[in-house]
């Protein structure tokens, strides 16, 4: 058993200091030694070689001096010069084909210190404006080499505008861009590609992107056995006791607990928890709540912590609304994301 009771998520109230924000942009825990090199091409879909191909070259042109003349004197300018050509990538597919892994090898890959390469979600650059405010923030980005935006947020449109602005900014002094993204609100997913939606939304910046179209199916559960059915809760309760550093929460007050801290500190939330453990999980209420779940487990998955839980399967927390909407990319993504996870605790039961 393990010397202590299990930690309780419900009791931890994070405090994230910009400082961190900063630190933490780079690619989480589970993409911290991916490279193109480890990304494993659907042989029956030949745009993902491409991608890898594509992405390689474009690491490599990234090289040399910073695009807007950092390192040099610049005797006759008063201003960088603009980059010239496409200085962007737009990783276009739907979710489960590896994007976020590109994205990570694609920042590994670019010659550069770590510190001149950003990688974060849209939400933690949005949170990242919000510590530090507009100018830090491209003060801070600007002398970057690459910024890499995963799961770009089309569905907000104040944070689009602003996000949009930030990367207009930076283009200007040379930083070079990487993005994927989610599918707007209302388009039910057709097609579940984005790149005229991307596109369109950031406007004036399209023309420094490049969409790299990348087809396939969910890679987490191409070729893997069904996720295990959930444990009862004496189950988990055991399991939680006997495993070090686990949490074990009521799912309910878990999503409750929720709306009282900010996504952004979702991450903190998690620090130091080698599992979750929940109980009674059920369908989630409302769309707010499914929001937020969705980010938690964006969060605990890019840090490899598995979740072990009783009640109803993960395929059954949204309704058939929510899975028809306009978010149905988010929420197929955490089905998807919780059911590895999910499949990473079952060891955690004793047989």
């Amino acid at each position: 058993m393990a010397d202590a009771g299990p930690q309780a998520l419900c009791a931890r109230e994070p405090r994230v200091p910009a400082e961190r924000l900063v630190a933490e942009m780079v690619p989480p825990p589970r993409f911290d030694s991916v490279r193109f090199d480890t990304y494993n091409p659907d042989p029956a879909q030949p745009s993902q070689s491409e991608a890898v191909t594509v992405l390689s070259g474009f690491a490599a042109g990234l090289g040399g001096a910073h695009a807007s003349g950092a390192g040099r004197k610049r005797w006759f300018s008063k201003k960088p010069a603009a980059p010239s050509g496409p200085r962007g990538v737009y990783l276009d597919g739907g979710y489960g084909v590896g994007k976020t892994h590109l994205l990570a090898s694609l920042w590994h890959a670019t010659p550069a210190e770590p510190a001149l390469k950003a990688f974060g979600t849209f939400v933690e650059l949005t949170n990242l404006v919000g510590a530090l405010g507009f100018q830090q923030t491209v003060q801070t980005l600007g002398g970057h080499r690459l910024l890499c935006i995963d799961e770009f947020e089309l569905d907000d449109p104040g944070d689009t505008v602003l996000v949009s602005s930030l990367l207009s900014r930076l283009v200007e002094q040379g930083v070079a861009l990487a993005a994927t993204s989610n599918t707007l609100p209302g388009k039910l997913g057709e097609g579940r590609f984005a790149a005229a939606d991307f596109l369109r939304e950031i406007q004036g910046l399209s023309a420094h992107f490049r969409p790299l179209r990348i087809d396939g199916q969910d890679y987490r559960h191409r070729g893997l056995p069904e996720a295990p059915a959930p444990f009862s809760e004496e189950q988990v309760a055991k399991a939680a006791y006997a495993t070090e550093g686990a949490s074990l929460d009521d799912f309910p007050g878990l999503l409750e607990h929720l709306a009282r801290v900010h996504p952004s500190r979702y991450g903190a939330l998690t620090d130091g928890i080698t599992a979750v453990c929940l109980t009674d999980v059920g369908p989630v209420p409302d769309q707010s709540t499914a929001l937020r779940l969705v980010v938690l487990a964006d969060r605990l998955y890019d840090r490899e912590v598995p979740v072990l839980a009783s009640g109803v399967p993960f395929d059954q927390l949204f309704s058939d609304d929510m899975l028809n909407g306009g978010y149905r990319k988010k929420y197929f993504r955490a089905i998807s994301r919780l059911t590895a996870l999910a499949r990473d605790a079952k060891p955690l039961v004793s047989q």
